[in-house]
């Protein structure tokens, strides 16, 4: 398990990194500067609401320490590969979800050590165990910057082989995707199955109370609908694997699997089925409302 854990796990992450950054162009961060409103609000929503929004589930649900880190780790983790596409099938701005994701997704190496690190020590207490804030930061440097960085670069030198090779690279992405998902659930089975009954419904609150946040924020600030419904994902999905590769980081590869990942494993699988009416409503009224916008 120290094997996977600390060789597979990362190696995982990293190319579903890889993959996030050959989606990418320089544009999409330039874009930023163009569009600075709209990536705002959506920024402010996952960066500020989002955790704060999650502190106060895990409260309302009087969780334990481990399962409360676990959500915290869950929520300061950006959106992935997994938002642009729902973003997509939304009909929502997909070159703003790309550009949230990937402009987030680099800043996760400075947001989540020093947050982490504050929610042990909340949730924990006396009993909470030192934090290596810079290790972390390396790590998350070398495991989600580094391999975007190479994506994009793969993308901006060669566009032509980056098209060849990117919907099979997003097909292995997927499948190690599911591999880290169902590893994790398996090695905390007994776990996962005692906490179930609180792990479900908590879960299913917090992706439906995101979506619903991002989607009345958004309108609120007067943002165009079809951006509304970008910043709606993108504050509603998470990285499940970079959550649970995070957990793993906090627990060393000698630990294994520890109870951290199990919120970020079963949101894994549930953000599917909860979103997915969400993501359809918001499809079924898009000629309508964007007329009407």
């Amino acid at each position: 398990m120290g094997i996977v854990v600390g060789v597979v796990l990362p190696l995982g992450l990293a190319f579903i990194m890889f993959s996030l950054g050959l989606g990418l162009t320089v544009a999409d961060f330039v874009r930023v500067a163009k569009q600075p409103y709209a990536f705002f609000i959506g920024a402010l929503n996952q960066v500020v609401l989002l955790p704060i929004v999650t502190l106060l589930l895990v409260l309302a649900f009087g969780l334990g320490p481990e399962l409360a880190v676990g959500f915290m780790i869950l929520a300061f983790c950006p959106g992935g590969v997994t938002s642009n596409i729902l973003a997509r099938l939304a009909r929502g701005d997909v070159a703003l979800s790309v550009s949230l994701t990937a402009v987030i997704s680099l800043a996760s190496m400075i947001t989540v050590p020093p947050l982490l690190a504050l929610s042990i020590r909340y949730f924990s207490g006396a009993e909470a165990q030192p934090v290596n804030i810079g290790g972390i930061a390396v790590q998350l440097f070398l495991l989600t910057t580094v391999p975007i960085l190479i994506g994009l670069s793969v993308h901006h030198l060669a566009p032509g082989l980056t098209n060849r090779i990117a919907p099979k690279v997003a097909k292995v992405a997927n499948a190690i995707f599911a591999f880290i998902v169902g590893l994790a659930l398996v090695v905390n089975w007994d776990a996962f199955v005692t906490n179930l009954p609180l792990l479900a419904p908590s879960l299913v609150s917090l992706i439906v109370l995101l979506l619903a946040l991002g989607y009345g924020v958004a309108r609120l600030a007067g943002v165009p609908l079809k951006q509304v419904k970008t910043i709606a994902v993108e504050t509603g999905i998470q990285n499940s694997t970079l959550g649970i590769t995070v957990a793993a980081l906090l627990g060393g590869a000698e630990t294994g699997f520890s109870a951290y990942a199990l919120p970020a494993a079963v949101y894994g699988i549930l953000m599917y089925a909860v979103s997915a009416p969400f993501i359809l409503w918001l499809r079924r009224n898009s000629p309508t409302e964007t007329a009407a916008a």
